[in-house]
């Protein structure tokens, strides 16, 4: 698959649920992808606190951008097939960082770490990784 730029990832988020929560991709190699989020009313939970979707919503998303910029030869896409948080803290203004890293990048599946963390005060927030499912066209019955 070809390169996709940071300003490309941003594109894709227009209208989507990355741009509604106002995720922007600072940084994106096949090695990491980063972005950022404004803690806003629309990233918080009903309690006043920040919602762990949106977290999760931050996290998935950068692991998802870097399994794109790893897709082997021949696969069409990917699916998230597992994930799973640790919820450390919360913010209640500033922003949050994400970063994202492989851990595993095979033919098949692939394997993401990611770090939410808050800007202001470097404290983690949030432990993430997900398994993703490659996925490759069907052969043509002809």
């Amino acid at each position: 698959m070809p390169a996709i730029s940071v300003e490309q990832f941003n594109q894709r988020g227009v209208g989507k649920l990355p741009g509604h929560l106002g995720i922007v991709v600072t940084q994106a190699t096949p090695e990491q992808v980063g972005a950022r989020m404004p803690v806003c009313e629309q990233v918080m939970a009903p309690n006043g606190y920040l919602h762990a979707g949106s977290l999760v919503t931050l996290a998935d998303t950068m692991c998802g951008y870097g399994c794109l910029l790893n897709l082997p030869d021949g696969a069409s896409g990917f699916t998230t097939v597992e994930l799973k948080s640790n919820h450390l803290g919360t913010a209640l203004d500033g922003t949050v960082l994400a970063l994202a890293t492989p851990v595993h990048l095979g033919r098949t599946t692939q394997v993401w770490d990611a770090l939410v963390r808050h800007e202001q005060s470097g404290r983690t927030l949030v432990l993430f990784r997900c398994t993703q499912m490659l996925l490759y066209p069907k052969a043509s019955d002809a």
